[in-house]
């Protein structure tokens, strides 16, 4: 399921708008911001083409998902103290076609259709019509999915593959709760963690219930009518999306958790001082940080191809209205994800 913007042509992928016939363009199309600020810093601009190097694999852009570190690092937060210059180019994100490869009997080939996630930002980001990436960052994207749907996945189901397989060992009979279930991150984790056999316990607005059962939820719990530690105790992991900045939902969810349970957070920044709070319980914690991985997405792409994995784009936005994503993402209440059409026709 699919919600479009007004303006972005329908879910195709007419490999001619990706053709290259003669030289590259010298300078690209891309939203930059100059400085950090507010979403109104987003604006395009023609920047000079990436230089690919090495190892790295040029990449037309079809498409680039939105993620919350894009607007954390664009509001002066994030990861902004790593950007080296401006104007600077956001975004981890993308899908497109194969423009360079680093040799000829490269594994990807030109006019192959690709997915991955970038460093940005070590290096420019996705929101731009072409991107330099290492080869070990992307790989062939799920056969089944569209160009703007395959931008939505990398970064999103990377974190959820990384809490909930990595580090939470998703297994039969396992008892998870997932904080923010029907988020970019939170919908994928549902799904892997129900995968692998876990018993999938899933926080979200009443909206969003029936389609998590769907997805693989044994139960959702509507966070603005249910204080969740209230209905739900004894679980092995607790998949933490939310931290502590929002009514110390963090803080409550150790409440959940058996003697010894796990709970894994992804922003770290919002609670200091997990590790000592679950350590005075006799509970366990980590942070987790994702990390650009051709094979696990290789692996992802074949779950999506299989139909045991979906995604949800909740909402497209032009590469001109990518201020107008930032100031979706940071409103909440996103369903799956959000994605910035780069390329004219996709």
């Amino acid at each position: 399921m699919t919600q479009q913007t007004t303006g972005v042509s329908p879910l195709s992928n007419p490999q001619a708008d990706f053709d290259h016939p003669g030289p590259l363009p010298t300078t690209m199309k891309a939203a930059v911001i100059d400085s950090t600020g507010s979403p109104e810093v987003l604006h395009t601009a023609e920047i000079a083409l990436p230089v690919r190097i090495s190892a790295e694999v040029l990449v037309k852009v079809a498409a680039a998902g939105v993620n919350p570190i894009d607007a954390k690092t664009r509001a002066g937060k994030g990861a902004s103290a790593a950007i080296a210059s401006y104007p600077y180019v956001l975004g981890q994100d993308f899908s497109g076609v194969v423009i360079e490869t680093p040799y000829e009997s490269h594994p990807l080939k030109p006019g192959d259709e690709v997915y991955g996630m970038l460093s940005a930002p070590r290096g420019l980001g996705a929101y731009a019509e072409y991107v330099s990436a290492p080869s070990m960052q992307l790989c062939k994207k799920p056969a089944r999915l569209s160009l703007v749907e395959a931008a939505a996945v990398p970064v999103a189901a990377l974190t959820a593959w990384g809490m909930v397989v990595d580090v939470a060992k998703a297994h039969e009979g396992q008892r998870m709760l997932i904080l923010a279930g029907s988020g970019g991150v939170g919908h994928f984790a549902v799904q892997f963690a129900a995968y692998f056999g876990a018993y999938v316990i899933a926080t979200s607005s009443s909206r969003n219930s029936s389609w998590l059962h769907e997805l693989g939820a044994a139960e959702v719990i509507d966070y603005a009518s249910t204080r969740f530690e209230h209905e739900v105790s004894n679980v092995d992991v607790v998949i933490d999306l939310i931290g502590n900045t929002i009514d110390n939902t963090g803080t409550r969810a150790l409440q959940t958790l058996r003697p010894g349970g796990l709970l894994v957070n992804a922003p770290s920044g919002s609670w200091p001082g997990l590790i000592e709070d679950a350590r005075t319980l006799g509970l366990r914690a980590t942070t987790y940080k994702v990390s650009p991985d051709a094979s696990t997405l290789t692996v992802i792409a074949r779950l999506i191809n299989s139909g045991d994995v979906h995604v949800h784009v909740d909402e497209i936005f032009t590469l001109d209205h990518a201020a107008d994503a930032h100031r979706r993402i940071e409103e909440g209440h996103t369903r799956g994800k959000l994605v910035i059409s780069v390329a004219e026709q996709v």
